[in-house]
């Protein structure tokens, strides 16, 4: 919703502009970035390096669509990249036992493996009424022992894999690798669903106010729990997706993939003051944008270990900034309303 600026102090109108035009601002920041990293470094601005960009953000895109719709109902889920890692492992353990398996099949088995992962959570959530940071706090750490458990210890190595799984994420469509392609539908589907369905307009609206939202008839405990499955489903698929990108299943995979996706959800505006506010464009710009500052970090030679550090950092930043935005929009219409 567009807010008046009509009458307000310079700071207001600050405020209001970074509240409609959050997607713009993220763009601008984006492309200085990319001018800045580019005069630092010839290996940036070249074909290859913006496919590696665009194959590693469409694995964070997939699992952040469904970290994205968890959130918007006023929750949040931390175990996704143990997810992830699980759903990978299960994959590259089967294929490694019966490497005939079709392609489709093992896709299918790691999406199988997240919607049981995610209903999990949302069951925990919903029926058990743990606060979803306890809960997928909790399946965080089982999901990650249980790689353990399904692997022995023993990592699942590119040799053990298949030629043709390890090869359809990669393999080119009038030249666009498989997986950037398939990260576009998904994008486009989540748009489509999150704006024109009955039920992505229900996953807003127990976001924004739950009791109103049960007054109008929403199941909102199916709706939660749908998020997370749904979450599932997309870490699931994110899992066998990173198994063929990477060629390697470990103990240790996707360690910080939970992070990386909730870091795309609050610099794209999904807010952690309030529920119900987000939305797909903002995830994506917010994926793209991290994606370019990862790839940034490599080539300027900056240590790995500052990676997290910096998850940590865009995120707090993020979160302060939401949270201001939000305090100040409710404090200008309580002042509307007293005028």
């Amino acid at each position: 919703m567009k807010i008046s600026t009509a009458k307000n102090t310079l700071g207001q109108r600050l405020i209001t502009l970074l509240a409609n035009f959050r997607e713009i601002v993220i763009i601008v920041f984006t492309l200085v970035l990319i001018l800045v990293v580019s005069l630092r470094t010839d290996t940036f601005l070249t074909v290859r390096n913006f496919q590696d960009i665009l194959l590693d953000i469409s694995i964070v895109s997939i699992v952040a669509m469904g970290e994205m719709i968890v959130m918007i109902t006023g929750g949040i889920d931390i175990s996704i990249g143990s997810g992830l890692a699980l759903s990978a492992m299960i994959v590259g353990v089967t294929l490694k036992n019966h490497p005939d398996t079709p392609v489709i099949l093992a896709v299918f088995l790691g999406i199988g493996v997240g919607i049981i992962l995610g209903a999990f959570n949302g069951f925990a959530v919903t029926m058990m009424k743990v606060p979803p940071i306890i809960a997928t706090l909790g399946t965080y750490s089982f999901f990650r022992g249980l790689v353990f458990l399904v692997s022995g210890g023993v990592w699942i190595a590119a040799h053990q894999i298949p030629d043709a799984f390890k090869n359809f994420t990669l393999q080119p469509i009038a030249g666009i690798p498989f997986l950037v392609i398939l990260a576009v539908i998904n994008t486009l589907a989540f748009f489509v669903f999150m704006k024109y369905t009955r039920f992505g307009r229900q996953i807003y609206a127990v976001g924004g106010n739950e009791v109103a939202a049960k007054l109008a008839g929403i199941r909102t405990n199916f709706v939660k729990f749908m998020t997370y499955t749904i979450s599932g489903a997309l870490f699931g698929a994110a899992g066998a997706f990173w198994l063929s990108r990477y060629s390697i299943a470990a103990n240790n995979t996707a360690g910080d993939m939970h992070l990386q996706a909730i870091t795309a959800c609050v610099i794209g505006g999904v807010s952690v003051a309030v529920g119900g506010v987000g939305n797909v464009v903002g995830v994506i710009l917010g994926a793209f944008l991290f994606g370019i500052i990862n790839n940034a970090i490599n080539l300027i030679g900056i240590s790995e270990f500052w990676k997290e550090a910096l998850y940590g950092v865009a995120i707090l930043v993020a979160v302060i900034v939401d949270v201001t935005i939000t305090q100040r929009l409710q404090k200008m219409k309580t002042e509307r309303k007293g005028e």
